[in-house]
């Protein structure tokens, strides 16, 4: 499938910073998503054009963000249902709020911004799988051959594929505050050992299937990040999104070499430009010149097309 900017400009539009859904009571509001109360058993999850770099929101949205968000994580929670329950009830969005205003916030079809999903406990960390050597992981590897206290092997360089994935979980910080990778006996101490071992297994199965699949699409998956849940049984479900831009790291594998760190589809790009202007990483953030920001939506809706084999449509 071919990337075609004409589609971009024929959906760029105004992007949606903040929902405003006073039917429902908002509960909570993340980096990226407004949560509402709909039920003791349920709640409308809507993915704004919000975008965070190095865990502080910035104040330009990205056009698109939230659909293309919401619907790349549906296409992942389908595609490796079989590996793990998910928070998805396959209620309409739309049935749960009256209001037209309302419902123009969710979006509509292709194009829509919003799940229902269910309401789950939250295990206090973030699920991390490594594929391959770079970032913070580079870093540590350099200066002591491990990565999150993980000994790896000597020789490897910038971008190496690593062995087998490793899980490097970490904590899960408030918005504004930065999240810090735990070692993987504090990950046992905060959720006890067998769930830290089972959350280890299926995210390296989540990550492991899905960097297979994209590979065929001409996409490396480098690193992941997923978010686990338990229901009332005690069940582990994923939950939140999914092997998306905002939370993997993609690289075209025809620009892939090793040694050096690829070009990125996800907001890398955003990050770059961030850290070239020497921003301390600390609020407020820096409002993003025009140019970036379009840029980075073309690169959100380039990898969503090439990993779905969708368009994102109204």
């Amino acid at each position: 499938m071919s990337f075609d900017l004409l589609h971009l400009s024929n959906l760029m539009n105004t992007p949606l910073l903040e929902t405003t859904i006073k039917s429902l009571k908002r509960i909570h509001q993340g980096k990226v998503r407004d949560i509402y109360d709909i039920d003791e058993n349920t709640m409308l999850l809507v993915s704004t054009d919000r975008l965070s770099a190095f865990d502080v929101i910035l104040p330009t949205g990205i056009a698109n963000k939230g659909a293309m968000l919401t619907q790349m994580a549906n296409f992942w929670f389908e595609k490796l249902k079989h590996v793990v329950p998910n928070h998805l009830t396959g209620i309409d969005p739309n049935s749960v709020v009256s209001d037209t205003a309302e419902k123009a916030q969710l979006g509509t079809g292709g194009l829509s911004r919003a799940v229902v999903v269910k309401k789950l406990k939250p295990l206090p960390i973030e699920a991390i799988v490594r594929g391959y050597l770079v970032g913070s992981g580079w870093k540590e590897y350099k200066a002591k051959g491990t990565v999150c206290g993980i000994a790896l092997p000597a020789g490897l360089q910038e971008a190496s594929k690593l062995p087998q994935p490793i899980f490097t979980p970490s904590s899960k910080a408030a918005v504004g505050e930065h999240d810090e990778n735990i070692s993987l006996q504090q990950c046992a101490d905060l959720i006890g050992q067998d769930m830290a071992e089972q959350v280890a297994k299926v995210a390296i199965q989540l990550y492991t299937e899905a960097a297979e699949y994209a590979l065929t699409k001409g996409i490396i998956i480098a690193d992941t990040k997923f978010e686990f849940g338990l229901d009332n049984n005690g069940v582990l479900h994923v939950m939140d999104e999914v092997l998306t831009p905002d939370s993997s790291r993609f690289w075209p594998l025809e620009s892939y070499k090793v040694g050096s760190n690829p070009p990125s589809y996800d907001k890398q790009y955003v990050r770059d430009w961030l850290e070239s202007i020497g921003w301390n990483k600390t609020p407020p953030a820096p409002a993003l010149p025009d140019d970036i920001a379009k840029r980075t939506s073309e690169k959100y809706l380039e990898v969503f097309e090439k990993l779905t084999g969708k368009r994102l449509r109204g």
